[in-house]
């Protein structure tokens, strides 16, 4: 997010010469991972949103979050085919407005995408810690406005991106980049990236998981352990993909401060370290309609359904009930059925 691919190649006072296998490496490895993204990113979250169209009659809270939490991902996978091309050759190529669009696009991409999460992730935790508080607050209409003010808010933190970020020009090479002029939101994007994309949202999983898993296991249901082991997998996977890759943009602020060695070795290592663990962080979005909608029963159900429409004859001998005994949702108690999406 803060360092985009063709920031990879700017090797400050040391030689290109001396960093070509970075360059190399960076140039086929994100590339492959972009494009690999794009495209089951794009199948997982495309199925998601033709679900939820297709039933919007029947949609709630959970429902209208998972559909723009796949539109986030959506949005942001639009534009994974273009850092895969800058990747590839090395300089950007799609003129200013699109280097404008595409890096704005991609920051509201990812930050909805990380605030949805934590809207669902608050909302079970509403209704499963308040369930008679709030019951009557999940409306359509309230999901509208907290969908709305969320586009709102990440359009808000992503500006930077559509005002300061230009198309440059170096050594007859054009980048997608902030001008040195601008250079002082750079700071701004590691401050958002780290605090408002991975500190804060993993504070609210955490908090808000360490208060339903107790209940959860509580409860005098057969698939309680199975239900917690979820929870634990979704905030698990989502540290483990988005941490590396923030520690990595933050010790290339401590190195460019000086405030750390910085070396050539060191140097070279931290941009191989952003360069795999931003395209592994990037998995995320794949990751998502798993995680959050083809574990649900009902979801699997309707997907199921419009996949023998699509393609007929597909998985006949696999009935509804099928999905109802495997999944890990249960019927038994109607705090465990706000997990069925």
């Amino acid at each position: 997010i803060l360092n985009h691919p063709g920031n990879d190649f700017d090797y400050g006072d040391y030689a290109p010469a001396n960093s070509t296998d970075v360059q190399e490496f960076s140039q086929v490895f994100l590339a492959i991972l972009y494009s690999l993204v794009f495209i089951l990113g794009f199948i997982g979250n495309g199925l998601v949103v033709c679900v939820l169209v297709k039933h919007r009659n029947q949609s709630n809270l959970t429902d209208i979050c998972l559909f723009n939490l796949a539109l986030s991902d959506l949005l942001f996978v639009f534009t994974l085919p273009f850092y895969s091309h800058y990747a590839r050759v090395g300089q950007w190529t799609f003129g200013d407005f699109m280097c404008r669009l595409i890096s704005g696009s991609h920051h509201i991409g990812f930050f909805s995408s990380i605030f949805f999460m934590v809207v669902m992730t608050l909302d079970r935790y509403m209704i499963i810690v308040h369930a008679h508080r709030v019951a009557r607050f999940r409306t359509k209409r309230a999901a509208i406005i907290l969908t709305v003010l969320v586009w709102m808010l990440s359009l808000f933190v992503s500006l930077p991106d559509f005002i300061f970020i230009q198309e440059t020009e170096e050594y007859q090479e054009f980048g997608c980049d902030y001008p040195e002029e601008n250079k002082v939101w750079e700071s701004y994007n590691l401050f958002t990236t780290n605090v408002l994309g991975l500190v804060i949202p993993l504070l609210v999983m955490v908090g808000c998981y360490s208060r339903i898993i107790p209940r959860l296991v509580n409860m005098r249901t057969a698939k309680k352990h199975r239900i917690v082991k979820l929870i634990i997998c979704i905030v698990v996977v989502f540290f483990l993909l988005w941490a590396p890759y923030n520690i990595s943009l933050f010790l290339e602020f401590l190195q460019e401060r000086e405030i750390i060695l910085n070396d050539e070795t060191w140097y070279k290592n931290v941009k191989l370290s952003i360069t795999v663990t931003e395209a592994l962080a990037y998995t995320h979005c794949c990751l998502n309609p798993i995680i959050y909608a083809f574990v649900g029963e009902k979801f699997m159900r309707r997907a199921l359904q419009l996949l023998k429409k699509l393609m007929p004859g597909y998985s006949r001998d696999l009935s509804d009930s099928s999905f109802r005994k495997s999944s890990v949702m249960s019927r038994g108690s109607e705090i465990t059925s706000s997990f069925k999406l």
